[in-house]
């Protein structure tokens, strides 16, 4: 029904568009093509994370799997678990021997895996007061140093087939943001890039609608 909707919407603007200059703007739901179709596999294992880059306080690997494992679990319709395994090198993810041996006797079954790098840096920027409306404009502008804590999410996600051990889906993600409060926590940050990472990613696998702008041409 959707396509057919869809289908509809482009037909009236196309004709329309011959006849008039006045036009309403509309906003549609359009599907994403999925990468693969989830629905033929009846369970998803999530293994550890392969960490380039461990942050100080912060245990990124736990916080990715809890996060993933969750958010996953509240749209796959099959079983969601997890897995620890143990692999150094990003070599690893392409080895199909390597994961095929994991679970052997799960026939319809997928692993979610991958590498990530979480970083924070304070940059100093030079602000510049700006001048009044009555100021003497050969007076210089006052300038002050200011802090900024940013934090960038780097993370590269698979989809491996667990009986073949072929790549199923990969993608890289590569999130940052800068916070003018120079003590802006590690966790905070996470929760906002992550959040990100997943709007993108499940558009990818689960084929979520995306909002976009249409104009309606009419006399």
């Amino acid at each position: 029904m959707k396509k057919i909707r869809i289908f509809l919407t482009i037909t009236i603007l196309f004709f329309f568009s011959c006849t008039s200059n006045n036009y309403l703007k509309l906003k549609i739901e359009l599907p994403a093509r999925t990468a693969f179709n989830l629905d033929q596999y009846g369970e998803i294992v999530l293994t550890n994370f392969l960490i380039k880059e461990e942050t100080k306080d912060f245990d990124l690997n736990q916080e990715l799997v809890d996060y993933f494992s969750f958010e996953i679990g509240q749209n796959f319709k099959g079983n969601v678990s997890s897995k620890k395994i143990a692999f150094e090198k990003e070599e690893s993810f392409k080895d199909e021997a390597f994961w095929k041996d994991l679970l052997p006797a799960q026939e319809k079954a997928i692993l979610f895996t991958g590498s990530a790098q979480y970083t924070e840096e304070i940059r100093k920027a030079i602000l510049e007061k700006r001048k009044e409306y009555f100021e003497d404009p050969f007076i210089s502008k006052k300038r002050s140093l200011a802090e900024r804590r940013f934090y960038t999410l780097n993370l590269d996600l698979y989809i491996i087939d667990a009986k073949t051990g072929k790549i199923l889906y990969t993608r890289n993600f590569k999130e940052s943001k800068g916070y003018e409060n120079p003590k802006q926590t590690a966790p905070f940050a996470f929760f906002e890039l992550i959040q990100r990472v997943k709007t993108k990613f499940f558009r990818n696998i689960l084929g979520e609608a995306s909002i976009q702008e249409r104009y309606l041409i009419y006399d």
